[in-house]
């Protein structure tokens, strides 16, 4: 995966935002204040999204949504993610997994993991 422009494996419709941080292509993001977004960082951020391309704080950028569309993203969690695994926001706009009970509780869940991987590797998944 490229680090200088990113595309869900299929789309729907994208919406600009304005960077309030630098963001990667592909990193997941989250409000971060009035028509803003920043990487996310922990799995208990509610991610709006995944970026489209690369900007820095004050640039534009490029989100597409979550629930429909089949993403994929760097796997931040410290072990393997599975295929059917819950899927939660990550650090540093990766994405990471838990047990769906918890996440579903915490209104944390994003996902679904479509495919396996270790941890840095690209994970897909599909959001919900």
């Amino acid at each position: 995966m490229s680090n200088t422009d990113y595309m869900p494996v299929y789309n729907d419709q994208s919406f600009p935002m304005t960077a309030s941080a630098t963001i990667t292509a592909g990193q997941l993001v989250k409000v971060s204040g009035v028509k803003t977004v920043a990487p996310t960082a922990a799995n208990t951020d509610r991610a709006i999204g995944v970026a489209g391309n690369a900007a820095a704080n004050g640039q534009q950028v490029t989100v597409w949504p979550l629930p429909g569309v089949m993403h994929e993203s760097t796997n931040s969690n410290a072990g393997t993610i599975t295929a059917g695994n819950p899927i939660t926001a990550g650090a540093t706009g990766g994405v990471d997994t838990g047990t769906l009970a918890t996440v579903a509780a915490a209104g944390t869940l994003i996902g679904v993991a479509v495919t396996t991987a270790a941890t840095a590797a690209i994970v897909r998944w599909i959001g919900v």
